[in-house]
């Protein structure tokens, strides 16, 4: 038996983590089509389908961090 570096024993495969909104907190079990996500210094950030449409456009016309 193998183990994966960093997890000490084989588990068994990772159980799938809830999405959370970045903006509101709204989580979701599922993945979820409707849902954006952006990388932020390297950090996935996940936002819900209310905040996306809400921020629609902060989120279009915002250039990638290395930009700045």
């Amino acid at each position: 038996m193998t183990s994966h570096p960093g997890r000490g024993d084989d588990t068994g495969p990772a159980e799938p983590q809830a999405l959370v909104c970045a903006r509101c907190g709204t989580r979701a079990e599922d993945p979820q089509p409707t849902w954006t996500l952006s990388v932020e210094n390297g950090v996935r950030r996940h936002s819900c389908a209310t905040c996306s449409r809400d921020n629609l456009r902060a989120i279009e016309g915002r250039p990638d961090a290395r930009w700045w």
